[in-house]
């Protein structure tokens, strides 16, 4: 296939190597990422009673590594720019790798969590890194399937991290979901240097750069630490500490809100911004990074409610749990090939349009959903999310870079992946909160029918009798029962609200793929 008019390979980290094995070498190290993000959900407890932590502050495993890796994201354009693109990601994958031994080695919490930040920060360096690689090596009509086979990893990754986490933890050990990234990183890194090549146009660009004198935007960094970083511990701590309540998610959520206003007007009155934020200005750009964020919301958000509905209400164990996603991991590896082929030849709103009606399909299956639901409901709801999955990642990433300028891509990649990781923390937070509001809510409606006055009670009392075989109906564990009921029915009812919030925001920015720019996606390529 030839390329488009006007783009040249000057920029392709292939080299003299066939374009698609870089894809497979660059998936490595982003499916060791990805995993990481939701492998470690499952094994917290056991992390705690490991390391004779409360489960508190074994939540700062987590907590630490979202903080570190949102506040390296954004500038991770920037730092390609400056250092190289290839020794970056270099830089990246050794420290993500070496990071994860001490993870797995760590003796006690405080080691631990020190070993997340730095992983976290070597994290936050891969996918930006590896998206540009990939709009600067392929040619517009081929974007969207090199896409396309990086996105089975990026999607099937949160997918099977809960899976692989729960079943490592049961049987084997909480350290081995760190362990098993220490081989992976090692032949990554071998792979990358024989393989991977710096440009002489990207190397150019550097010295001119370098040249004219590095003036880094030391403001800046500072403002995306506060603001990204203190936005990061509101929203993973903000439940656990009763939000508002708490003087300390106050003090990090006015910090927060502060820096990110500041960072704004600074950035964009700055020549050299550490974060091209008037990237956002390209209405294209714009509204692929919203759609990102929509993706991140979906993706993330899924993976964590979906396994948490199975646990909480269901009663399911964290592996079986996990396993009711791999239907939906199935039918993204299906569905993959399909929208690389079809996002070099479509234009990108026939498939972002009903890739997102799928997903507000999904979400519209689930509010259907009660406790005593079976393992194949869960998977036919995830299936049709998984499904539509392929067709919005996709064409958003091989659209964002239409009508950018070569050297904007690094730059380009971060925000988007700023966009995706936001989208899901923010989805994660408010599900969690929106849960406990509601599960109050709906008890206190369920328990106003409950009064030994309305006839319903009683007898309710006593079918529960029978069947714990009390026979007493104003017994404890009648009363005990009746109570955990409630508590169940509650809690689904609180699930099923969720869901229909989420279905709604999803039907509300379909309308916005109507805007985006006119033809295929992945034609037009970013010109000089």
């Amino acid at each position: 296939m030839a390329a488009a008019k006007g783009w040249t390979n000057a920029r392709s980290a292939a080299g003299r190597h066939n374009p698609w094995l870089i894809v497979g070498i660059i998936s490595m190290a982003t499916f060791m990422e990805v995993l990481d993000t939701s492998i470690a959900n499952v094994s917290l407890d056991h992390i705690a009673g490991g390391l004779a932590a409360s489960q508190d502050e074994a939540a700062w495993v987590l907590t630490s590594y979202l903080v570190s890796n949102a506040i390296i994201i954004p500038i991770s354009g920037w730092l390609s720019d400056v250092i190289g693109r290839k020794r970056y990601y270099m830089i990246s994958v050794a420290l993500f790798t070496l990071s994860s031994l001490m993870c797995g080695l760590s003796p006690n919490l405080g080691t631990l969590i020190f070993a997340r930040i730095l992983q976290g920060i070597g994290g936050g360096g891969l996918a930006p890194s590896e998206q540009s690689i990939l709009a600067d090596t392929f040619p517009p009509e081929q974007r969207g399937k090199a896409f396309a086979a990086y996105g089975v990893v990026v999607v099937c990754g949160p997918i099977l991290g809960p899976t692989l986490g729960g079943w490592i933890t049961d049987n084997i050990s909480w350290h081995w979901i760190f362990l098993i990234n220490v081989p992976v990183g090692i032949l990554s890194l071998a792979l990358v240097q024989a393989f991977l090549q710096e440009p002489k146009a990207l190397q150019d660009e550097r010295k001119a750069l370098l040249k004219k004198g590095l003036n880094v935007d030391y403001i800046g960094f500072v403002l995306v630490a506060l603001g990204l970083g203190c936005l990061d511990i509101t929203l993973d701590r903000g439940e656990r500490d009763d939000w508002f309540g708490s003087g300390f998610i106050t003090t990090t959520a006015i910090v927060s809100a502060v820096s990110l206003v500041l960072l704004v007007v600074w950035e964009l009155n700055r020549k050299d911004p550490i974060v091209n934020l008037r990237l956002l200005g390209n209405r294209n750009f714009g509204i692929t990074t919203l759609f990102m964020f929509a993706a991140g919301m979906v993706i993330f958000g899924t993976t964590q409610l979906i396994p948490q509905f199975a646990q909480q209400v269901l009663g399911y164990t964290a592996t079986n749990a996990g396993l009711a996603l791999t239907t939906g991991g199935i039918a993204t590896l299906l569905m993959m090939p399909l929208t690389g082929v079809l996002s070099g030849r479509v234009d990108t709103r026939l498939l972002l349009v009903p890739a997102l009606a799928l997903q507000a399909a999904a979400f519209f299956v689930m509010t259907g959903w009660n406790s005593s639901i079976a393992y194949g409901d869960i998977s036919t709801a995830r299936l049709i999310s998984a499904a539509g999955l392929p067709f919005v990642f996709i064409p958003i990433n091989a659209a964002a870079y239409v009508g950018l300028k070569p050297d904007q891509t690094n730059q380009a990649s971060a925000l988007l992946n700023v966009a995706r990781n936001l989208g899901g923390s923010i989805c994660i937070s408010l599900a969690q909160a929106g849960l406990i509001e509601r599960g109050q809510v709906n008890q206190s409606y369920i328990v106003e029918g409950l009064s030994p006055l309305n006839p319903n009670y009683n007898q309710g009392l006593d079918q529960l009798g029978q069947t714990i075989g009390n026979v007493s109906s104003s017994g404890n564990e009648n009363l005990g029962a009746l109570y955990q009921q409630v508590q169940t029915q509650a809690s689904t009812l609180a699930y099923i609200d969720v869901f229909h919030v989420l279905m709604i925001f999803v039907l509300l920015i379909i309308p916005l793929a109507l805007f985006l720019r006119q033809g295929k996606a992945g034609a037009g390529a970013h010109g000089g």
